[in-house]
């Protein structure tokens, strides 16, 4: 004789709460395999064995509809419901990257800014979107082969390395301390780490590629076409005001 036991017991050994055990009888899914004179649920090994399944197919994403279809009829293609879900799965993972990649580039925009303007954002994202391939075709023009790989170590707002993250940084300092001057020694020193990491991201010999990618930064409407993060015109003439400075300083102390 096969063991019934109460839903309190189910619950127990489940950890599934009464209100959903009655939520699944209710709509058809899981019911009970017996009730007592007093009308409380009993449940037996089968009913359990359904519940693991019902429970192992939600964490696979599935609708309790979907469930109660799958588990109810014999004739189900298998096959096909779990490539559904498959490709379901990889589109949301898909639009959980996005969401990720754009809740990076707001923190790292409030870094950088110190306020955050979603409308900017939300434009950006729908014009780095729209225009994918207008930005691969634009990049390809004005660099060549060898060059656009390095495009790819170029800091990326809407990212998490380290490299990026400092990036960030640095020109956040920059925006904080502008009013006081190019030439202070607070931003000779956030300069002077900008050109160190220059050098550790793309070494000595490639003057040629960083001058051409200066040029597209300094235009707003290359730097767009080009699918760069937007920075403010006077805060790229401060930097390149301070960079000079930087340069100048430098030569010097060699001449010396």
């Amino acid at each position: 004789m096969f063991r019934l036991i109460s839903i309190k017991e189910v619950t127990k050994e489940t950890g599934i709460t009464v209100r959903t055990l009655r939520h699944y009888d209710h709509i058809g899914l899981l019911p009970p395999a017996a009730k007592t004179e007093g009308g409380h649920r009993l449940y037996g090994e089968v009913e359990l064995q359904k519940l693991q399944e019902i429970q192992f197919l939600k964490t696979l994403g599935f609708s309790l509809k979907e469930i109660k279809d799958m588990l109810s009829n014999n004739d189900w293609d298998w096959a096909e419901c779990l490539r559904n879900q498959l490709t379901f799965i990889s589109q949301e993972k898909e639009k959980l990257a996005q969401i990720e990649s754009t809740l990076r580039g707001l923190l790292n925009g409030l870094t950088m800014d110190g306020q955050i303007d979603l409308i900017k954002i939300q434009k950006l994202i729908q014009l780095y979107q729209k225009n994918k391939d207008k930005r691969e075709i634009y990049r390809n023009q004005m660099f060549q082969e060898k060059e656009t790989a390095l495009l790819d170590l170029l800091p990326n707002v809407n990212s998490g390395d380290p490299d990026s993250l400092e990036w960030v940084s640095l020109l956040g300092q920059l925006k904080q301390h502008k009013d006081e001057g190019a030439g202070s020694i607070r931003i000779q020193r956030i300069i002077r780490r900008m050109y160190e990491k220059q050098e550790e991201t793309f070494g000595n010999n490639n003057d040629a590629f960083l001058d051409k990618f200066w040029e597209i930064r300094k235009s707003p409407k290359k730097s767009q076409d080009a699918g760069f993060y937007p920075i403010e015109p006077e805060i790229l003439k401060f930097l390149e005001e301070a960079s000079e400075i930087y340069v100048s300083n430098r030569r010097d102390v060699h001449h010396q």
